[in-house]
This record gives structure tokens, C-alpha cells and sequence, in this order.
């Protein structure tokens, strides 16, 4: 029998959250964030379900070059450029955008010879301090550039540190607009929280991401306040149930102890599949649709879970670890983390299964 542990892929919702975010940027293009193999989901699996972004961002030049492979024809940026100068006659060959942040990327353009002028993101650190030019480096970069004919269509970028919290965007905005005021060139600076709550960074490229999937980027909103659907539920079986008698503890450590007589499920999913380690007792989780909490200390395999209040519950109950009926951000917070790890951190070993208006092909992931 096949382990019933399985992440099912929603791929109407993934339509879905796509046409939310087209609503939010107005006349911007959607440039879809796929990075992390699609924030866990499977970039081969999902992307038919971005059709209907212009343009679709990855990190790594292989999953650009499978899009392609696939047959996207539309716009794929390398959000952290190339690495070797080798790595641009691929990128020019499959028509690929880099976006450049580091000095060591103009050098290597240098001996580039492009059969066509090189599209490429420029990008303004603006304050996240982590990649990107700093203003002063900015300005001499952009006129290098734009004397440069190898090099063609240049559009401009930053990424908001705050757009998700109190801190906001509008010190980075107010310094990128400086930076860039008189280009007249295309920019691009919303991530899903900027898209979401702050329609004046739209620019002429949004750039959403983990709201494509059904999470929230704020932690004081919830996805489905936002419109938006859960595409990934994991999934899985109670295969064992235990008895304990007061003062019994579940689980390695004996982390839970029982103050009382209980019930106790065991579900077959655990750390080995990309359920949290670190997820305390109390952690939400469904079975049989009824809300119930996780008992003792995940291990690799297995997890316990609550069964007192969930009549009628035993042996083959259904399990819901997140997505469908309980959002994965409520999984994340009790575990001190954020949605965005959870999704990214679904094992190799976990059967998937996509659902929904998906195309009538095999999965290609298999």
C-alpha cells in the first residue's frame, strides 16, 4: 500500500491567486515569482497555470532553461543573474533576463558577444541591504549601460525590506525615485505585500510571489481575507492510535505528558516529509475536517494528534497538516516560522498529486 502521506496541488487556485494579483496591478505586467522550485510546489508542475503572467522569475539558470524547454514564451528573469561569464551565451541563447547587482556582472559583460542586445533587471539597494548597487555605484552603472549597445531594454528594481510590517516602503520608494527620476525606463518594485497594500509601487512590473500560493505575506491578515486560496494540502492517515493513562507521555523525549485519560492518533508524517521539527505541542491540524492539535515531539516519520475532541476519529481518518480547511500560516506561527519555509521545505520523498483544471497530462514531475 502506497504511504498515505501526499501534497495535493490545487491548480485552480493557482489560477485563481494569479487573476488577484492581475486585478491589484492594474496596467502593470505580473512577473511571477517561481524561485525555490515554485515555493515548493514543483515549478514543471505549476507554471501552465501562469499563462497568463508576462513574465515568470527563478533563480537558478537550469529551471530557466526547463521553462523554456517547456515552452513559456514569455519573459524569464534570473533574479540573481549569472554567476560565471559563461552563463550569459546560454542566457542570450534562450532569451533569458538577468538582473545585474554586483560589479563582478558588469566585468564579465564585458567579453560578452550577444547575438541580439541583452535585456537585463538593474538593481538599486535600497535599503535591504543585501544585493543591489548603492546609489552613487547605481548612477554610473545605468549610464555605462545604457551607452553600452550590446546591452538592450534595462529596467529598473529594488526589494522592499518592509513592505510586509510597520516599517513600510516609503523610505526605500522615496530613495529609489530619487536615484532614478528623469530614466523614463521600466521598473519594477512590488512583491506580493507592496502589490497587496501599497498600488503606488506597481510600476510597470509587479513581481508576486508567495501570494501566488496562497499565503499571506502579512502576519496581521490572513490569506483568505486577502481572496486568496491555499494551492498545496498536505495530507496524510492516522495509522495508529494509543491509550494513555494519566502521567503517560507520547512521543521521544516524552515531551507530552497526559494529565488524564487520552486518545491519541498517530499520523504518518513527520519532520523526513517537511513538517516542522520545532512544532510544539498544540500546533493546529485537522482530521476529519474537525480542528485538533499536534501532541509531544515530531519525529521523523511520525506525529501524534489530539483525538478527544474529534469523535469517531481512529484508524484511516484523513489529515490535514496544512492548506485546505487550515491555512499554512496558522501552522507556521505556532511553530515560530513563517509560511513561506513550510511550502519550500515539502520532502522529495512526499507522493504529489495536482487537482483541479490542471492540464490532462501526466505529471511532469514524475
Amino acid at each position: 500500500m502506497t504511504r498515505p502521506t501526499v501534497a495535493r496541488i490545487d491548480f485552480d487556485a493557482l489560477v485563481h491567486n494569479l487573476a488577484v494579483a492581475r486585478r491589484h496591478a492594474g496596467t502593470a505586467r505580473v512577473l511571477a515569482v517561481g524561485k525555490a522550485d515554485a515555493y515548493g510546489h514543483g515549478l514543471a508542475r505549476v507554471w501552465p497555470a501562469w499563462k497568463g503572467a508576462a513574465g515568470i522569475a527563478v533563480l537558478e539558470l537550469e529551471a530557466a532553461v526547463r521553462l523554456r524547454e517547456q515552452g513559456f514564451g514569455g519573459r524569464v528573469v534570473l533574479l540573481e543573474g549569472f554567476f560565471e561569464a559563461g552563463e550569459i551565451e546560454i542566457i542570450d541563447r534562450f532569451d533569458l533576463v538577468p538582473v545585474l547587482h554586483d560589479q563582478r556582472q558588469i566585468a564579465m559583460l564585458s567579453g560578452c558577444r550577444p547575438r541580439r542586445p541583452l535585456p537585463v533587471l538593474l538593481k538599486l539597494n535600497s535599503g535591504m541591504n543585501r544585493l543591489g548597487f548603492r546609489p552613487a555605484a547605481f548612477r554610473v552603472v545605468l549610464e555605462q549601460l545604457a551607452a553600452d549597445a550590446r546591452i538592450g531594454e534595462i529596467t529598473l528594481m529594488t526589494h522592499f525590506a518592509g513592505a510586509d510590517d510597520g516599517r513600510g516602503v516609503d523610505d526605500q520608494l522615496a530613495l529609489f525615485r530619487t536615484v532614478t527620476a528623469s530614466s523614463g525606463l521600466p521598473v519594477t518594485l512590488a512583491n506580493s505585500a507592496a502589490l497587496l497594500r501599497r498600488p503606488d509601487t506597481c510600476g510597470d512590473w509587479v513581481r508576486p510571489g508567495i501570494m501566488l500560493f496562497g499565503g499571506s505575506p502579512f502576519a496581521d491578515t490572513n490569506a483568505a481575507a486577502l481572496g486568496l486560496l491555499p494551492v498545496m494540502t498536505l495530507q496524510s492517515r492516522i495509522i495508529g492510535e494509543q491509550m494513555l493513562a494519566a502521567g503517560e507521555a507520547v512521543g521521544y523525549g516524552a515531551a507530552f505528558v497526559a494529565d488524564r485519560p487520552m486518545r491519541v492518533g498517530v499520523v504518518a508524517c513527520g519532520y523526513a516529509d517537511g513538517y516542522p521539527r520545532h512544532a510544539p505541542t498544540g500546533t493546529p491540524v485537522l482530521v476529519n475536517g474537525v480542528r485538533t492539535r499536534t501532541l509531544g515531539r515530531v519525529s521523523m516519520d511520525l506525529l501524534g494528534v489530539d483525538l478527544g475532541s474529534v469523535a469517531g476519529a481512529g484508524v484511516g481518518s484523513e489529515v490535514v497538516l496544512w492548506g485546505r480547511g487550515l491555512p499554512v500560516d496558522d501552522v507556521a506561527v505556532a511553530a515560530g516560522t513563517i509560511g513561506y519555509e513550510l511550502l519550500c521545505a515539502l520532502a522529495p520523498r512526499v507522493r504529489v498529486e495536482v487537482c483541479g483544471g490542471a492540464p490532462d497530462i501526466d505529471d511532469p514531475m514524475r
